[in-house]
């Protein structure tokens, strides 16, 4: 598949985000990476911050159809649901630690109006972890945690691999999102994983 140079300026944007952070990054700095003049990503783009906001956007994107499907499958039991969307989550952030890296800490420095949509967007996206616990904990099968606590507990954990993981470390992406997901799982068990 071809590149668009729009595709371009945003993969090498993302990656300047991440590393230095948004403010710190110019739209020279962005063209310079691109071997470009720095008034013609002009012609691509309309402004850095429209840079961010696709970047940010394909990212929300990505996690919300790779974790709905699962929070919304009526056929798994709540503790596998939960279970599948922890390790969906934890592997859109180490399979795109780039954009997810962004779109979790440089999404802030938006506009108004689009800051008030990524939030609600997150929320949204929160609800379905809210809802998995609370459904779990309804029918017994998790442990009756406070749904908001343990929602926002879990994307917290997930959300800080970001931070810390590295592709060439000495754990996989794979054991990574399983362990997390275990660990939340048993912790989230009606008998907090110690049988009682």
């Amino acid at each position: 598949m071809v590149e668009t140079r729009r595709q371009q300026i945003e993969d090498a944007a993302s990656v300047l985000f991440r590393e230095r952070g948004y403010s710190a990054t110019s739209v020279r700095d962005i063209a310079q990476v691109l071997n470009l003049q720095g008034g013609s990503l002009y012609a691509h783009v309309a402004s850095k911050e429209d840079v961010l906001w696709s970047i940010v956007l394909r990212a929300a994107d990505r996690f919300d159809s790779i974790v709905r499907p699962i929070a919304e499958a009526p056929y798994l039991p709540a503790p596998e649901r939960l279970r599948r969307m922890v390790r969906a989550h934890a592997r859109v952030v180490t399979d795109d630690l780039g954009n997810a890296t962004v779109f979790l800490h440089e999404w802030r420095f938006l506009g108004d109006a689009r800051r008030a949509e990524v939030a609600l967007r997150r929320d949204d996206y929160e609800a379905l972890f809210r809802t998995v616990i609370a459904d779990g904990s309804a029918t017994g099968e998790l442990d009756g945690a406070d749904p908001k606590l343990a929602a926002t507990l879990i994307l917290s954990a997930l959300n800080g691999i970001a931070g810390w993981y590295r592709p060439d470390g000495p754990l996989t992406a794979e054991a990574i999102a399983h362990q997390y997901a275990d660990l939340f799982t048993r912790a989230l068990s009606p008998t907090g994983g110690v049988d009682r």
